[in-house]
């Protein structure tokens, strides 16, 4: 089968090797032919190159994966609700009581939530589907690359994203951002494939995935669309009214895909379901537009646990500015090769300038770019909450461009403009990388080195050199992309080799300078250092302890990480058990996960993650007790909302309560009340 198509263009000639491997060929003047079946493109080297690719994602994400043990506890502790409680499984709730969600929508954990009650409850069910999840999104961001600038860019982007420090955590991991940043490549495919025949359907698919991807993690997965709606308004083949309604369609289908899930919870009586988790007033537009929304950007979420830095300044998310992304706290995450991402695409833009409105491949170019660049400068910016593992949303962008920029630039070596660029990119790279693998010092040290002083050799030939033999071209090039590559592999090896748990995890080798890193995570001092320098009577955590007030013997865990009872706490839990709605409560869900986990029994998470959810209120709590659904009250959690947060006399006023009314005994070194027996004086 054939179809007869307007010939594509290149950056400075007419016609590219790879419009030839493609399967593009002379049809007349001006028009080419494609063959579809049996593609050129996927040379005999291409497919197996691609599954080795493939395979060996596979094992970096998967080798090992069991050493993260539950990984993010709050989210475990979520799935193991899901997995026993459909109620739970819709709202995504933290227990299957049903008191409280977690603060994201419940995307992510669905899948976890079938895979546990399919395979159990443990490390295996909830993170294979994550590494999963990372083996299609290389793949998919292979499949995008590859059909405009063929296989060898293709495969070089998929190696990038697979590579990158955050990715290689975050696929092995079980926050939301798995599932966010598969939907988005996927939404880069389709819109890659509407570009192509400006085709409604293709562009309706990229606001569906896009849609869906709010569901992962709301308002995150829009930091792409203002990026795509320009590109298309500008580059797709039609009338400009017919792109205008086209990505009026994507919006709308976007809308519908995003929305459901939250129309239904807006309309569904509050006493009968969950408290929305995160909100301050049982709200989950409350949660979309404060807390996860605009607060993330100016600092100002109600209930966090600190408040943000100013442009240049520090806050308790560490410094904002344009230089964030290649800081002592995230550059080893994701920075490897984002300046060379920068200089090829403006390279290749300079180069394309004379293209035609309609050329496909400075479309692509444009795609990747405003994905960095717009979601890059949130990050940099945003005063609010901030975790260096949210930059694996621009590892594909990174991928794409180093990608697209080395194969396309190397077939142009011969003209000096592009043999330039190449070269500054290839320079640029090992120079960066020899000061991101410095910052730890003791470490491989013989790798920056190495790295360094081959790299500046490759591009200082490439750059004097523009015809070479077959056998130092391909050698040339090896080493190229080796440059490219050893820094941010080796970092994803040290990743893979140490299991990473906790809220906060981080990539990279200990002492790389993460600071915010979870059991395993690299240094893990700097946030916790912030945790304990925030002034007594903000409402936040007490000066120098980094714990919850109160967190004591037998410690529960805390804000960052969750903790396994005794064996004698956990019995006394699992007494009668079936008996009670909740076989405890405690104050913030990772205290609450802990309990949760060890016993498969739904714990209350007085106040949610933080701890600063005005949920449940006293009177609530009250009603429960007197109806035998809660049996113990477990001390040593608790934290606190800033002043004017409703969570802090809720937290407090509970704990009181409690204390007033019934007799304190200590299980396996923990404090505990018994709800069923309160004292003389209740």
């Amino acid at each position: 089968m054939t179809i007869t198509s307007p010939a594509p263009t290149g950056f400075p000639v007419p016609e590219l090797p790879v419009d030839r491997a493609r399967g593009y060929t002379p049809a007349g003047t001006g028009r080419w032919r494609r063959t579809i079946a049996g593609n050129p493109d996927d040379r005999r080297w291409a497919r197996p190159a691609l599954l080795g690719l493939l395979t060996a994602t596979g094992l970096l994400y998967i080798i090992n994966l069991a050493a993260a043990g539950y990984a993010n506890a709050f989210y475990s502790a979520a799935v193991q609700a899901g997995s026993s409680n459909w109620k739970a499984f819709f709202f995504g709730s933290f227990d299957s009581g049903n008191a409280i969600t977690v603060d994201k929508p419940p995307a992510s954990l669905w899948v976890q939530d079938i895979s546990a009650r399919i395979f159990g409850v443990n490390s295996w069910s909830l993170l294979v589907p994550e590494a999963l999840m990372g083996v299609a999104a290389v793949g998919l961001l292979y499949a995008t690359v590859k059909r405009r600038f063929g296989p060898a860019a293709g495969l070089i982007a998929g190696a990038v994203l697979a590579v990158t420090p955050v990715a290689t955590l975050m696929f092995r991991f079980n926050n939301p951002d798995a599932m966010l940043v598969l939907l988005l490549v996927g939404s880069a495919y389709t819109l890659t494939r509407a570009l192509e025949n400006a085709s409604t359907r293709w562009m309706v698919a990229t606001g569906a995935l896009i849609g869906f991807g709010f569901l992962a993690k709301m308002l995150q997965a829009f930091l792409v669309v203002p990026g795509f709606a320009l590109v298309y308004l500008f580059a797709a083949p039609t009338s400009f009214w017919r792109r205008l309604r086209q990505t009026l369609y994507g919006g709308v289908a976007m809308i519908v895909a995003a929305g459901w899930w939250v129309a239904i919870v807006s309309l569904w009586p509050k006493n009968s379901r969950p408290y929305i988790g995160g909100s301050q007033n049982n709200s989950v537009l409350d949660l979309v537009f404060g807390y996860n929304g605009l607060g993330r950007i100016n600092g100002s979420e109600t209930g966090s646990v600190g408040g943000g830095g100013q442009a240049g300044g520090t806050g308790m998310w560490g410094i904002t500015g344009i230089t964030r992304m290649f800081n002592s706290e995230i550059g080893g995450q994701v920075s490897w090769l984002i300046p060379t991402a920068l200089i090829f695409l403006f390279g290749l833009l300079w180069l394309s300038r004379r293209m035609p409105r309609t050329d496909g491949r400075r479309a692509a170019l444009l795609v990747w770019g405003g994905w960095l660049i717009v979601t890059g400068l949130t990050f940099s910016f945003m005063a609010g909450i901030f975790h260096p593992y949210y930059t694996i949303a621009l590892a594909p962008a990174i991928g794409a461009l180093v990608g697209i920029g080395g194969v396309t630039l190397w077939q142009y070596r011969h003209q000096l403009t592009a043999r330039l660029v190449l070269a500054a990119g290839i320079g640029t790279a090992a120079v960066w990388a020899y000061l991101l693998l410095h910052r730890t010092a003791n470490w491989n040290s013989w790798l920056r080195f190495a790295v360094l002083l081959v790299g500046l050799a490759v591009a200082a030939y490439i750059a004097v050199m523009p015809r070479m033999s077959r056998v130092i071209a391909v050698t040339a090039a090896t080493l190229a992309i080796s440059v490219g590559l050893a820094g941010p592999f080796a970092y994803s090896v040290a990743t893979a080799d140490t299991g990473k748990s906790g809220s906060i995890p981080s990539a990279g080798p200990a002492g790389q300078g993460g600071g915010f890193g979870g059991r395993g995570g690299p240094g893990g001092g700097n946030f916790r250092q912030r945790l304990g320098q925030l002034p007594q009577g903000t409402g936040q955590l007490p000066q120098g302890t980094g714990q919850f007030p109160g967190a004591g013997g037998g410690g529960l865990g805390g804000l960052l990480d969750a903790s396994t009872p005794s064996a004698a706490l956990k019995s006394a839990l699992l007494a009668n058990a079936s008996s009670y709605r909740w076989v405890a409560a405690t104050a913030g869900s990772n205290n609450a996960a802990g309990l949760q986990l060890a016993t498969g029994k739904a714990v209350m998470a007085i106040g949610g993650f933080n701890g600063t959810d005005p949920s449940p209120t006293l009177t609530q709590f009250e009603a429960w007790v007197k109806a035998g659904k809660i049996h113990y009250f477990i001390a040593g959690g608790g934290f606190g909302g800033g002043p004017g947060s409703s969570s802090t006399s809720t937290s407090s006023d509970i704990a009181s309560w409690v204390e007033s009314h019934y007799k304190s005994t200590t299980i396996g070194g923990q404090t505990a009340y018994d709800l069923t027996a309160p004292t003389s004086t209740g």
